[in-house]
């Protein structure tokens, strides 16, 4: 049996350490659980390394495309130092590999999988979690689950997508988000510029929940030349990957782009100059990149400075996918560009740049508003967030029956500038569980008052924070409500000793010299 090296060639950035550290707690008391991140955050390196933590189990790890498991593989080896085997088409994993990368369109087929016993393994990782409830992925998961931990991994999932997969998945174990890795440094801030093309999608019907791709291709026909006039005219100097739905959409667009002086290519899945293709757009060689919906997976090009979305889209997970192509950090790269197209209809609802960052509907069209035609989606949340957390405090003021010496629920949010937690929606099952005895005396000691706790989930949230606050030694709730009070400018981001300090030198009697 191979075991993984002492020390990996990949060094875990803070938050992934955190990550192992929530998923292996919490399979303790969950069999089937989430982990959330957004594309760019490295979720193989996590995956890779709790296959390693996991030894001497095997572990599996599922996936869909042959990009995405030639990266799992890749990973793996240089995170751990563990040789995964792979089983796809003609390749056959050992039944010895300590890790198996397995294409789930394989793996359906009952002859595959039972090569292995039921019980082989001991992990099971799902890569793009969003499919987890699709026939082909639910069929090797029923075969195999029964006596394995389950990891789904997933960039995508909102309060409704969280729902949906509790049909399965038990809990959420870790969850960070697009925002929070760009205040952190590790991915790129985003910036929307709205570009003022009117393009009508009243004639585009709806297939398998989505846009029909040919008749978005009729309906954006006629604009192709006039945006690649755009491009050419106002962001010739950006590395530009467009994304639309129809390869002779992406053809013809590529071929506009060049009369218009663009070092432009198109690239699909039947180009035998692929890799040539790709590697000239990395070099610079080729400055604009057109393609069909391609390169929405496995695909990592740090230079990228600017989306091109001309494939309007009703999927969350599908329109993050496009938009996380631009957002990891390059040399000399300090945003990403996402040109947002004014798409009209009055049939359908689509994906805006608000929902990377929205949990919902309602947020994404408040974040929209605060957006406007131009702007940076950090300072249009932090908007929203400001007007929500507004909101609240009228509503706190006129509902103020606590004792001054306790939080409720929606003070302790309103303090701690984090609407979320005073509106919590439940997305597990358990989540609607009444909160437990452990639980209210957790809070009453913490100085919350757990009558005003709505349930089992909306509790161990809050708790997640104090912990979470203690753990990073940030200013108690406490100390956060008299530095707002007395004026600091950040309270909620103040240490745990910032804040004694400040709190010393105003509450300290002066001493007096005769």
């Amino acid at each position: 049996m191979q075991t993984a090296r002492s020390k990996p060639l990949i060094e875990l950035r803070p938050y992934q350490h955190a990550a192992i550290e929530a998923i292996t707690h919490g399979f303790q008391d969950y069999q089937k659980q989430l982990a959330t991140k957004p594309t760019g955050a490295g979720k193989t390196v996590v995956f890779a390394s709790l296959a390693a933590h996991y030894q001497p189990k095997h572990a599996l790890i599922l996936a869909h495309r042959e990009e995405l498991i030639d990266q799992a593989v890749d990973k793996i080896m240089r995170t751990t130092g563990l040789e995964a085997d792979v089983e796809m088409a003609s390749s056959k994993a050992s039944l010895h590999a300590p890790v198996v990368v397995a294409s789930v369109q394989t793996l359906m087929r009952e002859q595959r999988r039972s090569r292995w016993p039921r019980d082989h393994f001991g992990l099971i990782v799902v890569d793009e979690a969003h499919h987890t409830l699709a026939d082909s992925y639910l069929g090797t998961l029923r075969y195999f689950d029964q006596n394995a931990f389950v990891l789904g991994v997933t960039a995508t999932p909102d309060r409704s997508d969280k729902r949906t997969l509790s049909a399965y998945y038990e809990n959420v174990a870790f969850e960070i988000t697009l925002l929070d890795l760009i205040k952190q440094g590790y991915l790129s801030p985003i910036q929307v510029k709205t570009v003022p093309l009117r393009i009508n999608l009243d004639g585009v019907r709806t297939v398998a929940g989505d846009y029909s791709a040919d008749d978005l291709g009729h309906a954006l026909d006629p604009y192709l030349e006039e945006i690649a006039r755009l491009l050419a005219t106002e962001h010739r100097h950006r590395k530009l990957l467009v994304f639309l739905p129809l390869i002779s959409c992406s053809r013809k667009f590529a071929a506009f782009c060049r009369d218009y002086g663009l070092a432009a290519e198109h690239v699909d899945g039947g180009s035998p100059d692929r890799k040539e293709i790709l590697e000239r757009f990395s070099s610079g060689e080729t400055t604009l990149l057109s393609n069909a919906m391609l390169l929405t997976e496995g695909y990592d090009e740090p230079s990228i400075d600017c989306v091109v979305c001309l494939r309007p889209t009703k999927i969350r997970s599908l329109y993050s996918q496009i938009v996380g192509r631009g957002t990891r950090l390059h040399p000399g790269k300090d945003h990403l560009l996402l040109l947002d197209f004014l798409w009209l209809s009055e049939r359908h609802s689509l994906i805006k740049p608000a929902h990377l960052i929205a949990a919902d509907d309602h947020e994404a069209d408040a974040i929209t508003e605060a957006l406007g035609a131009d702007g940076d989606l950090e300072q249009a949340q932090a908007a929203a967030n400001a007007d929500r957390t507004r909101k609240l405090v009228e509503q706190l003021q006129q509902n103020r029956t606590r004792n001054s010496r306790t939080f409720d629920a929606m003070e302790f949010a309103v303090t701690l500038n984090d609407p979320s937690l005073a509106e919590f929606v439940p997305t597990m099952g358990w989540h609607s569980d009444p909160v437990t005895a452990k639980q209210s005396q957790l809070l009453a000691k913490f100085g919350l008052n757990p009558a005003s706790v709505l349930m089992k989930g909306h509790a161990a949230a809050l708790l997640d924070r104090i912990f979470m606050r203690l753990d990073l030694k940030l200013a108690t709730a406490k100390q956060v409500r008299w530095l707002r009070k007395l004026g600091h400018p950040k309270p909620e981001l103040a240490s745990f000793n910032e804040a004694s300090e400040f709190l010393d030198t105003r509450f300290t009697p002066k001493t007096t010299h005769p």
